[in-house]
C-alpha cells in the first residue's frame, strides 16, 4: 500500500508541478469561472477528496487490491500530493501557500 500511496502521490504531484510551473496554470483563477460557479465560491482541493475517500476506503478494505484498497491508495495519494504542493513546494518557491479557502471576489 505504501508503495502505490507514494507512486500515486508523486504522479499527482508531477501533474501539479508542470502545469503550474510548466504552463502557468493557476488553479484558482484557471477554474473560478467553472468549478467556482459550481461550489458558490468554495475552493475544493485535492486534498479534500482525498480526505474523504481514506475513511471510506478503510471502512470497505477487504484485503489487498479489493477496491476499497484502491479507494484508500487514491486516497493517501491526494491528500499527500495537495499537502505537499502547498506546503513544501508552493510555499518555498512562491513565498505563499495558496491554499485558498474561497475563490477570490472579480
Amino acid at each position: 500500500m505504501v508503495y502505490w500511496s507514494v507512486l500515486g502521490t508523486l504522479v499527482i504531484e508531477l501533474i501539479c508541478v508542470v502545469l503550474r510551473f510548466g504552463f502557468g496554470k493557476d488553479s484558482t483563477s484557471a477554474t473560478a469561472s467553472t468549478i467556482g460557479i459550481m461550489t458558490l465560491g468554495y475552493r475544493i482541493h485535492h486534498g479534500y477528496i482525498g480526505a474523504l475517500m481514506i475513511p471510506l476506503g478503510i471502512c470497505y478494505c477487504d484485503g489487498p487490491k479489493s477496491w476499497g484498497w484502491w479507494i484508500l491508495v487514491i486516497g493517501i495519494a491526494l491528500f499527500a500530493s495537495d499537502f505537499i504542493h502547498h506546503f513544501l513546494i508552493l510555499w518555498p518557491i512562491t513565498g505563499t501557500p495558496d491554499f485558498d479557502l474561497v475563490y477570490p471576489s472579480e
